[in-house]
């Protein structure tokens, strides 16, 4: 278990970067953005990172759970510099209306998080653009994304992290590809 965010999803997004893709994992102000401010300088710090990159032509946002927030404040902000969206885990967006955002989108959720519940996160679908391909992993948590431990509030797992994480893999990797199209 572990409290840097960096390190609570390397095992997530190392492979990831070992298949060619740039990873970069923004820091946020005391793990997770809790006020207004935080969040700003989150997302001010992952435009920092696409500027300092000119070489990349196909970015893909993510983020996991209020990362996603964070994630979709990032691209609606600047919705031409990125190729895709993928929420992970995440009920966001609660009251953005990204139905018209010019990416793909994915949506990756566990059929067990009790911290972001399937039920809550399909009430906001409306939201989400009509083509976005959503993503359930059977058996997965909230927790299981990363690699901090179990989170209050959080549904039992049925099935591994390591299962879970090589699913979530998988659709990162699928989002990349097409981005990179």
């Amino acid at each position: 278990m572990t409290t840097n965010t960096a390190y609570a999803y390397a095992p997530l997004l190392h492979p990831i970067a070992e298949a060619g893709y740039a990873v970069f994992v923004v820091k946020l102000p005391y793990r997770f953005a809790p006020l207004e401010s935080h969040q700003q300088t989150a997302v001010k710090r992952a435009r920092e990172v696409v500027a300092a990159h000119p070489e990349i032509s196909h970015w893909v946002v993510s983020g996991h759970s209020l990362g996603g927030a964070l994630a979709c404040r990032v691209a609606q902000a600047a919705p031409g510099d990125f190729s895709a969206l993928v929420l992970v885990g995440t009920t966001h967006p609660r009251q953005d209306d990204l139905s018209s955002l010019p990416l793909t989108v994915t949506k990756i959720y566990g059929s067990n998080d009790g911290v972001a519940p399937p039920k809550r996160m399909f009430s906001k679908q409306g939201l989400l653009p009509k083509d976005t391909q959503w993503v359930e992993i059977k058996g997965g948590n909230h927790s299981q994304f990363g690699h901090y431990g179990h989170q209050l509030l959080d549904g039992k797992a049925t099935i591994s992290r390591e299962i879970q994480q090589a699913a979530t893999r998988s659709a990162l990797l699928a989002a990349l590809t097409k981005a990179a199209r």
